[in-house]
């Protein structure tokens, strides 16, 4: 294992995704958002996304020379194009966009389309928490999953992401797909072999499965069954409809190097709860909820694990990959 300091890590992934194609601002954002992921202990959002944006951006399934732009605008509301970039610059306008908003009207809806794989969505509403606000965001991915008796993949695993400010204290962060389980834990189980529980995951000709290997060819299940499914079509309907994004089985898979521009979509909910109970009863409100959780033993506060990681990362660094660092020192220096 390599470790490097986070802002080595991040250097490091913005001087590969330059070497590239991506403008410097694209390069920056999006480093700046993988080195956080990595740091907060979601590395299938961190550096190791590198190579992949990268071969994204050589293959044109990115545009590297993109400028997000706003294309629509009323009120609160806002759309946001990110011209078939990385997802990145786009998400950092919609967030600047939906907190000013959001603090002029009470809320904002911030859209962004055209765009591309987002990473870790806890990291956006986090920081628009510290800011005192109350945000949600959405994205749909390529599909993986399907609908509500369906057989054939039609949606993403699509993640939803929520977070709430507190006083004196890291905001509580909330940050999930909706698939039964992270497709990464079913391509371990077929490298390595190994049966997956029923309930995880469909076969090509839409049957359970406990083959991982079939699993991989066939369809991701929703969490919670028919809920979940139904779930992941509101955020599929939310981060498309409202924008003019591609639905997750008009865009071509992530796993693939090759493929098409996938022209997701992502959205941002974003209140001032000084608009509706006012600041001073939200926090009180947060605090008594969040204080008859921690009377309940082994009970641990959303985003918890997350912070204490992003600390010591930040104090001490973060290990990766011997490989993974030999490739990216290789991408920066081509």
């Amino acid at each position: 294992m390599m470790r490097l300091s986070l802002t080595e890590a991040e250097s490091l992934a913005r001087a590969a995704l330059a070497g590239a194609g991506a403008s410097p601002e694209m390069a920056a954002a999006t480093a700046r958002a993988l080195a956080a992921a990595e740091a907060a202990g979601q590395a299938g959002h961190g550096l190791s996304r590198v190579p992949q944006y990268a071969a994204f951006l050589k293959n044109g399934r990115a545009d590297g020379a993109a400028t997000p732009r706003i294309v629509n605008e009323r009120g609160g509301a806002v759309l946001v194009d990110a011209r078939h970039g990385l997802a990145y610059p786009a998400l950092a306008l919609a967030e600047r966009e939906a907190a000013w908003r959001a603090r002029a009207h009470g809320v904002a809806f911030a859209g962004v389309t055209n765009s591309h794989h987002s990473g870790a969505m806890g990291l956006p509403v986090a920081r628009l928490a510290d800011q005192g606000l109350v945000a949600l965001a959405f994205t749909n991915s390529p599909a993986a999953m399907p609908v509500p008796g369906g057989r054939r993949p039609l949606m993403g695993t699509n993640p939803v992401a929520a977070a709430f400010p507190r006083r004196g204290a890291p905001p509580i962060v909330i940050d999930m797909a909706l698939s039964e389980v992270a497709r990464g834990k079913i391509m371990v189980a077929a490298k390595e072999g190994r049966p997956i529980p029923e309930g995880w995951a469909l076969d090509a000709e839409g049957r359970p499965t406990t083959d991982a290997k079939a699993a991989l060819s066939g369809a991701m299940l929703a969490m919670g069954g028919t809920k979940g499914a139904l779930l992941a079509m509101v955020v599929e309907l939310l981060c498309v409809a409202l924008t003019g994004a591609a639905f997750g089985f008009e865009a071509d898979s992530f796993f693939e190097d090759e493929g098409n521009r996938p022209r997701l979509g992502q959205a941002l909910l974003v209140v001032d709860p000084g608009a509706l109970a006012g600041a001073d009863a939200f926090a009180h409100r947060i605090e008594a909820f969040l204080g008859a959780m921690a009377a309940e033993e082994g009970v641990r506060l959303p985003g918890s694990r997350r912070d204490a990681l992003s600390a010591r990362a930040a104090a001490q660094g973060i290990d990766i990959p011997d490989a993974l660092h030999q490739r990216l020192t290789a991408l920066a220096a081509a």
